[in-house]
């Protein structure tokens, strides 16, 4: 087995490579190649445990993540097996590999959904997570202007010239969450919010709208109107969104939107619906995260090490 430390991670995955993993295993999962299990936890007074699991065939992987959650924050971690043998092939620290995934699930949503014409980006967020949204978008559009809003003005002003120089495009500072997605190609929402930071009244018509943050039955970064505008919507899995996507789940107790309108991102990329009929759509991805997006970067890092020499033998 291959333990693959957290600094190792960022080095070995690319978002080139992310993209290129993740759509693999989507239009995988489309074509019912795959097996994926919806995260499951354990509530203790003071953690949370989360387990995703999920294999698939074609890629001769299978495996699991599993975190926990505290006060202290978060630690993760990837088990990756040969499907055929059961080999243990790596221990994959999995922090950085979770948020070059997340960034790289909203990417091949942008690919397959928003406007090939796609140039200008407005970003609600600037955390941890935003900067692997940001590349991912940056990865398969040729974007040439981005507008940023986070509540900390020092840390947003930071975010915009560190993805400045990393990304070679204009990355500027706005003054509120309006400001940075009026008149954008593409928004994304990273955000903890428990209300709604983004709103009808300020999207364009053709705007593609990647929502990432809300991952629990309490958070809604989008309003409902957002929702009921959307010409298509998808999300990583129906059954998880079920369980956690707040943003989706009072849109359909009041009856606004039905589940059947609602279609995973896999059908889009394995070609089943088209990810969007005209110039005019609105569209809305929701991510909350499959474990055969993780198992499939993980063994595109497990190779990499391989090739490179990196990790450390255990067993």
């Amino acid at each position: 087995m291959l333990y693959i430390k957290e600094e190792d991670v960022g080095k070995l995955l690319p978002m080139s490579v992310a993209l290129e993993a993740v759509e693999e295993v989507l239009r995988l999962h489309g074509q019912g190649k795959a097996v994926n299990i919806t995260r499951s936890r354990v509530r203790l007074p003071n953690n949370v445990l989360h387990v995703m699991s999920g294999g698939v065939p074609d890629l001769n992987i299978t495996g699991l993540k599993a975190y926990t959650t505290t006060r202290q924050g978060a630690r993760f971690v990837v088990l990756l097996y040969q499907a055929d043998t059961g080999e243990f092939l790596a221990m994959i620290e999995a922090d950085k590999l979770g948020q070059i995934r997340t960034g790289a699930t909203s990417g091949v949503a942008t690919r397959y959904m928003a406007r090939e014409e796609a140039r200008t980006v407005g970003i609600i967020g600037t955390g941890w997570q935003a900067r692997s949204q940001l590349a991912a978008v940056c990865g398969v559009r040729s974007i040439t202007s981005v507008k940023a809003y986070g509540r900390n003005a020092e840390r947003r002003q930071t975010f915009c010239d560190e993805m400045a120089d990393e990304l070679g495009v204009s990355v500027e500072p706005a003054e509120s969450a309006e400001e940075a997605v009026r008149g954008a190609d593409v928004i994304v929402t990273i955000t903890n919010a428990r209300e709604p930071v983004l709103f009808n009244e300020w999207l364009s018509p053709g705007v593609h709208i990647n929502a990432a943050g809300s991952n629990a039955l309490i958070r809604s970064e989008i309003d409902y109107k957002v929702v009921r505008q959307a010409t298509l919507i998808t999300v990583d899995s129906k059954d998880t969104a079920r369980i956690e996507c707040g943003d989706l789940l009072m849109p359909i107790e009041r009856g606004i939107i039905h589940w059947d309108q609602i279609r995973e991102l896999s059908d889009v990329v394995a070609g089943h619906i088209p990810g969007r009929q005209s110039a005019e759509d609105i569209t809305l991805f929701e991510s909350q995260g499959l474990a055969i997006e993780d198992m499939a970067v993980a063994a595109r890092v497990y190779h990499k090490a391989l090739e490179e020499g990196v990790g450390q033998e255990i067993g």
